[in-house]
């Protein structure tokens, strides 16, 4: 090869490369100039996002958003207690896991491989479900262990009396007493203005857990038995003072209104429910008012004296009432209004009635 055609084949592949690093050169370029369009972007959306944030007042501090358990979905949850069934599922590890298992009346179970009782009672499904899984940590890595009620027995209370739908119910979760009374249908017509709670059988509380000791249940047998009586009006309308949580075994009876009679020359002789205070006439009203002939004048109430065998009369004027001579009379339960007949215009009233189809059949003449 001559000397020439040796520098124009080095003169070719010089140009060659020359080429490549101007081509490499301007992808670079093309590169660099994309990476700082994308950093300028990211700037541009980042400030106006911060734009968009609320910003905090001069003074304040910025505070950080919590999820806060408050603390009535706290004590709503069921706890566990004596006597319900429970199923424990120990994850991947049948052997271990049980469909029914009894808690008994202290409030213990029984798992295998574990040589101590295990207290559930005053515990929540997960909470027992961790205390479990934690004892099985050392046959096992990180065991999941979940459990669930299949049978609430624990928390029985009854609803009788004047309601819709009487009955025993298990609770499953705290209930207050408005609630309850819900889910028993609400009360009748026939319900009186009062609720009685009655607090019997064997009880028993959960004792919280604190940095010394665990949860434990402390059970208390009394024959004695507790009564609280709050008004059904005040129950109905949620206030809280007569609206109160209902504890397990306990009894609440809705008893009937107490009762006045009304009888005699009304339309509608009744029964009178005594749910609010009720005078005479109010309660002659209710049986529909008085028919014609009626001795208004001497409307008769007969009251029966406690812890006596002889019954009181009294005398209303129902006339003097109505003019505002004489106040309406106050009905007491038991009361039974008489109202009678006058004689004389009974006795003038029934000759019309039997002269009137015969004067009607006479034959008329005409005077002239």
């Amino acid at each position: 090869m001559s000397q020439s055609s040796t520098r124009g084949l080095i003169g070719t592949k010089v140009g060659n490369i020359s080429q490549i690093s101007i081509s490499f050169g301007k992808a670079m370029k093309l590169t660099v100039i994309r990476l700082l369009l994308a950093n300028v972007c990211a700037l541009i959306f980042l400030s106006s996002w911060s734009g968009l944030a609320p910003r905090a007042q001069d003074g304040q501090e910025k505070k950080e958003a919590k999820f806060v358990l408050s603390p009535i979905q706290e004590d709503d949850r069921y706890r566990i207690g004596p006597g319900d069934l429970l199923e424990v599922r120990v994850f991947n590890r049948p052997t271990l896991s049980r469909d029914s298992v009894r808690v008994d009346a202290r409030g213990m179970i029984r798992m295998p491989l574990i040589e101590e009782e295990i207290l559930s009672a005053c515990l929540t499904e997960g909470e027992l479900g961790k205390d479990i899984a934690q004892r099985y940590r050392k046959y096992q890595r990180n065991p999941q262990v979940d459990v669930f009620v299949k049978e609430y027995n624990s928390q029985p209370v009854a609803v009788i009396g004047a309601v819709d739908k009487p009955g025993k119910f298990q609770l499953q979760r705290r209930v207050r007493l408005l609630e309850l009374l819900s889910s028993a249908g609400g009360p009748t017509d026939k319900a009186g203005k009062r609720v009685q709670v009655a607090h019997v059988g064997k009880r028993y509380s959960c004792q919280p857990a604190t940095t010394e000791n665990s949860a434990s249940l402390v059970s208390a047998q009394t024959d004695e038995t507790d009564y609280d009586i709050f008004n059904l009006n005040e129950t109905l309308q949620g206030d809280e003072k007569a609206n109160p949580y209902v504890q397990p075994g306990d009894i609440i009876s809705v008893p009937e209104a107490e009762h006045a009679f009304v009888v005699g020359n009304v339309f509608k002789p009744a029964t009178i429910p005594l749910r609010e205070p009720t005078t005479v006439t109010e309660a002659i009203a209710m049986a529909g008012g008085t028919l014609p002939d009626t001795k208004t004048d001497r409307i008769r109430v007969i009251r029966k004296v406690a812890g006596a065998s002889d019954k009181m009369e009294l005398t209303v004027n129902l006339q003097d009432i109505v003019r505002k001579k004489a106040s309406d009379l106050l009905l007491q339960p038991g009361d039974i209004v008489e109202v009678s007949v006058s004689g004389g215009k009974r006795f003038i009233r029934n000759i019309y009635n039997a002269m009137g189809p015969a004067i009607s059949n006479m034959p008329i003449y005409v005077v002239r």
